[in-house]
């Protein structure tokens, strides 16, 4: 079997398209093999994907008044 082997270098270049599910079949298989071995890689596509998924909930969350109120402030200052 050929196994195809990527450097961490470019797993780290096409994280956001892997994460993102806009690679091909063959590219993200590729990539997936890479992170199953490399625990390096592995814990930087794990941190990306929790910060995206927090990132996506809180934008789905209304902002405290408080914190809407000092934005409020901010801008009329400017």
């Amino acid at each position: 079997m050929n196994e195809s082997r990527i450097s961490c270098e470019e797993v780290v270049q096409r994280l956001f398209d892997y994460l993102h599910q806009e690679l091909d079949i063959d590219a993200s298989a590729e990539i997936e093999r890479h992170l199953h071995r490399c625990h390096d890689c592995f814990s930087r596509a794990e941190f990306e994907q929790k910060l995206r998924d927090r990132l996506t909930e809180s934008g789905q969350q209304e902002a405290p008044e408080r914190l809407r109120r000092r934005i409020r402030e901010m801008i009329e200052r400017f």
